[in-house]
């Protein structure tokens, strides 16, 4: 008797996440510096995890919320999005997701069918890739222009765009260069996305956490983009809550009942006591945002001043955005960044995530995270140091 394979031709095309096999091999290796994974070491803030508790204790949690979110939080996030993003938004524009993942993931099964292609500027988060891949999409990826700081190449947009062309998906500040696409750039692909008639998905994790000047620019603050665009934003960086996994996203209000037929399957709603965590974190003190920038900020350029003593072995494009860096291994070795960071593993004690897990032009780099202690930065460091200088 013939056995038909069982898992789905969607999800066997899905490589293993480099990141969670990255710290599945960390946890057998003693005493690590830890560089791969984009989680704050910093705790939630105290005001946060305080309205949570207050929401347990009121018995506020224990059941479901609108599908969309609490109106209270849909309300606040709206005053939100127009002081810092210059969106014009209302409630009905809003849904309130698990982890900025969620409404990218609810995002792309709503717009996306089988065989229409996304166009995703990369190296780009990895999970945006599957995300097309599981709704049987195809993610068309056009590399950014690194000798340019991982700019934008509109040129190759403009190039890749066939009949089948549904949407642009990109994540700014960029995961994992920390590259910050400007206004002018992201006009351009405005422009593009008029032109085709396209969506546009944006993955805005990290919009506080610029440096050197650059700024974060929302393309849903263009008022001819109001039907193009679903934008999504998360708590869980701005706020040090990656554990309590909410976010949210913005689009025209129109789009959201077709969302939420993604959204219910996927979630139903985003975790009641996070919703309530959240509404604290957006009426409370914002002057937490600003330390943990201002961390960032000096672990960042640490990290820069670190990796200029191993010159012979890295070069980088120092992010000016996110808490995330994506050097250039320049040794052969570097062919290989999956089994470079293997190695650094193994005989460094250091883990880092390679730099092909954000697509094919991510081999030859590596991705490290500065969201941590400096310590553990100069630890790691002194760990390569000491590694390089036996090995060459």
């Amino acid at each position: 008797m013939q056995t038909k394979p069982r898992i789905s031709n969607r999800v066997m095309q899905i490589q293993k996440s480099a990141i969670h096999e990255m710290t599945r091999l960390s946890k057998q290796v003693k005493d690590v510096a830890f560089l791969s994974w984009a989680k704050p070491t910093a705790d939630t803030p105290e005001h946060i995890k305080e309205a949570a508790v207050s929401a347990i204790r009121h018995g506020l949690v224990g059941g479901y919320s609108n599908n969309a979110g609490l109106v209270e939080l849909r309300e606040e996030i709206t005053r939100k999005l127009k002081r810092d993003n210059n969106i014009d938004a209302n409630p009905a524009q809003i849904m309130v997701t698990v982890g900025a993942i969620e409404g990218l993931a609810a995002s792309v099964m709503a717009f996306v069918d089988p065989g229409d292609e996304v166009i995703l500027p990369t190296p780009t988060y990895s999970t945006h890739i599957r995300q097309v891949i599981i709704a049987s999409g195809k993610p068309v990826l056009v590399p950014l222009i690194e000798e340019s700081g991982f700019k934008l190449d509109i040129e190759a947009v403009k190039r890749a765009i066939t009949p089948k062309t549904k949407a642009i998906m990109y994540c700014s500040p960029n995961n994992p260069t920390g590259t910050v696409f400007t206004e002018e750039q992201l006009r351009q692909v405005a422009e593009i996305a008029l032109a085709h008639n396209l969506m546009v998905i944006t993955d805005e994790a990290y919009e506080y956490f610029t440096y050197d000047g650059q700024k974060h620019f929302s393309i849903a603050s263009i008022p001819d983009m109001r039907k193009h665009v679903i934008s999504c934003f998360t708590f869980t960086k701005t706020y040090a809550m990656t554990g309590w996994r909410i976010g949210y996203l913005h689009t025209d209000e129109e789009f959201i009942p077709q969302i939420t037929k993604a959204h219910i399957p996927f979630a139903i709603c985003a975790p009641v006591v996070s919703q309530y965590a959240a509404l604290a974190a957006l009426k409370g003190p914002q002057d937490c945002v600003a330390q943990f920038r201002e961390h960032y900020l000096s672990a960042r350029n640490l990290m820069c001043q670190r990796l200029d003593r191993l010159k012979p072995i890295f070069e980088y494009v120092k992010p000016a955005g996110s808490y995330l860096m994506f050097p250039r291994i320049l040794s052969e070795e570097g062919s290989d960044s999956t089994a470079f960071c293997k190695r650094l593993l193994k005989e460094a004690r250091v883990s880092t995530t390679p730099g092909v897990a954000f697509g094919p032009t991510g081999q030859r780099h590596l991705r490290m995270s500065f969201c941590v202690t400096e310590q553990e930065i100069n630890k790691a460091f002194d760990r390569m140091d000491a590694y390089f200088k036996q090995i060459r």
